[in-house]
């Protein structure tokens, strides 16, 4: 995937309508249906000759989307300076729900600055965590 110029965001693999096994890429400047279409292809007959999962599934290759769930630590350093929602699994200062950039990490705490404040969140803490698209800016 990486020498494709993707980078794998997340795989998962569950048991849906049958066996899918889900890959989840990213780039700069976002994923088309093509950039799936072609991860798939490539892949695809690489699985079918190592034979890792010894029984039927389906393929699916998809983009994380605009809103993309944050769940692992990497995910968070790769959106550095980006908008984030973060839902708390326990409150901080009665906030269960911050708004804010990523402003950095570091063994597993997230640095998020909420207007003047900048926490710090272990990812543990984190219930659900999203990039934050504004549908009303422009950048």
């Amino acid at each position: 995937i990486e020498k494709l110029g993707y980078r794998l965001f997340d795989v998962e693999f569950k048991a849906e309508r049958g066996w899918v096994l889900r890959v989840i890429i990213d780039k700069e400047g976002g994923v088309s249906i093509g950039d799936c279409e072609e991860v798939s292809k490539r892949l695809s007959p690489l699985l079918d000759v190592e034979d890792i999962i010894p029984f039927s599934y389906s393929l699916e290759v998809s983009s994380p989307g605009l809103n993309r769930e944050l769940s692992k630590p990497e995910h968070f350093e790769f959106f550095l300076g980006r908008q984030v929602k973060v839902i708390l699994r326990e409150p901080i200062d009665t906030k269960r729900e911050l708004k804010g950039k990523i402003f950095g990490i570091k063994d597993g705490v997230i640095q998020i600055q909420e207007e003047e404040r900048l926490y710090h969140i272990p990812v543990s803490a984190i219930a659900r965590a999203n990039l934050h698209i504004d549908p009303w800016s422009r950048t």
